[in-house]
């Protein structure tokens, strides 16, 4: 029987942060209200009020805010198991709760004057975050300059209270040198572009911005944060050393870890209640096949696992060394994201497979935990066979940035 626990985060006396356990609880605690309203999310292409507040009340947008700001600071491993949790009720909602701790990460490495703006009056603030082409219009001015752009995909904008997209600042010899600029949201309009397939909750529509003013304290190059480089942390308690891509990858995996867990489970748990069509079998439950294809899903949803989770051992025992990956461990964290995603995607399409013909009937949370785990796997981080040729270019001795620089 799943408990709601989001009352608990108001009785978390000041200044104690939960730890792994407890968020992961908590979690899991929300996962009857998303499963309940997923399909009203998917409806309206943005997550509920219930869903937000809900996500919110549990401190579950506060993992990567800096604690001095009144956030847990959590580690890498506590962000996948929370968006897993999340996706096994509705895979937006944990798509949608990634992407806004990897835009507060970001946040946490501006000065220290950008995290007070964003954080000082509400360390529930959170902040999506837009990984595409970088905007060129862009002018310098007093104090900071005047954006002009357009970013796609833009997944949480409606549910986000800052912005942090890419643009192109400067054109001396050196060309144009790309930073994060942080925007309030309600400094840009937000276009309703987004009607795809699946992930139809995560609203990741298209962000507008129109000669918005950007102070200089809220930019910052976008290379160092990369490459674990950056020197804007205030808190040196706070030290993820990792590539971004590493980091924001387990945000999206998570989902699409819990949304693979929660088709099995459902699969499972129906099988021996459901006839096996055309067959002498009192049940699915009966049938050779049926066990044949549980076992296969079941053992691409337990690697799955475990690929996401070595990534996030890795990435934090550098974070408790102070140090750097090197590129071949970076370059592997992006293939073995991709590796997850078809995992996922995999073992939904056998358990789709398995269940039978009516788990394509709309009324049926196994079309659109299909749906959500194909599209999320899709991703252009995970596609276009270009992880696996940094991971190669990476095993050879190469330079791996030399064919993307989202290593």
């Amino acid at each position: 029987m799943l408990v709601d626990t989001r009352n608990d985060v108001t009785e978390t006396p000041p200044g104690r942060v939960p730890g792994h356990a407890e968020l992961v609880a908590r979690a899991a605690g929300l996962r009857a209200d998303l499963w309940a309203d997923a399909a009203e999310s998917e409806r309206t292409r943005r997550l509920t009020g219930r869903v937000v507040s809900g996500i919110t009340e549990a401190g579950l947008t506060r993992l990567m805010t800096p604690r001095r700001l009144g956030g847990y600071q959590t580690s890498i491993r506590t962000l996948l198991d929370v968006t897993a949790e999340l996706g096994r009720g509705c895979c937006s909602a944990g798509w949608v709760t990634g992407v806004l701790n990897a835009g507060n990460f970001v946040v946490s490495l501006f000065p220290e004057t950008a995290q007070d703006e964003v954080w000082g009056t509400n360390p529930d603030a959170r902040t999506a975050l837009v990984l595409g082409m970088p905007a060129r219009g862009v002018t310098e001015t007093d104090g900071g300059v005047l954006v002009t752009g357009r970013w796609a995909y833009a997944s949480g904008c409606r549910h986000a209270d800052w912005i942090g997209v890419l643009i192109a600042v400067g054109g001396g010899s050196g060309g144009p040198v790309v930073h994060f600029a942080l925007m309030r949201m309600d400094e840009v309009s937000v276009e309703d572009t987004w009607h795809f397939a699946g992930m139809r909750g995560t609203g990741s529509d298209t962000v507008v911005a129109d000669r918005v003013f950007v102070p200089r304290h809220r930019l910052l190059p976008y290379l160092p944060v990369l490459n674990g480089e950056t020197d804007g942390v205030v808190d040196p308690s706070h030290h993820y050393r990792n590539s971004l891509t590493g980091l924001f990858s387990i945000g999206l995996i998570g989902s699409l870890v819990g949304g693979a867990e929660e088709a099995f489970r459902y699969v499972q748990e129906k099988a021996p209640t459901r006839p096996a069509a055309g067959s002498t079998y009192a049940n699915q439950a009966e049938s050779p096949t049926l066990q044949l294809d549980l076992a296969a899903a079941a053992t691409k949803v337990d690697s799955a696992r475990m690929l996401a989770m070595g990534i996030t051992d890795r990435i934090d025992r550098f974070a408790a060394a102070g140090e750097n990956p090197d590129l071949v461990t970076r370059a592997r964290a992006r293939m073995d994201s991709t590796q997850t995603g078809q995992l996922c995607r995999e073992a939904v399409d056998l358990l789709l497979t398995a269940y039978g013909s009516s788990a394509f009937n709309e009324a049926n949370p196994l079309q659109r935990i299909w749906r959500d785990v194909n599209v999320g796997s899709r991703h252009a981080g995970f596609g276009m066979g270009i992880p696996q040729q940094v991971y190669g270019r990476a095993l050879v001795g190469g330079d791996p940035r030399e064919i993307s620089l989202l290593v």
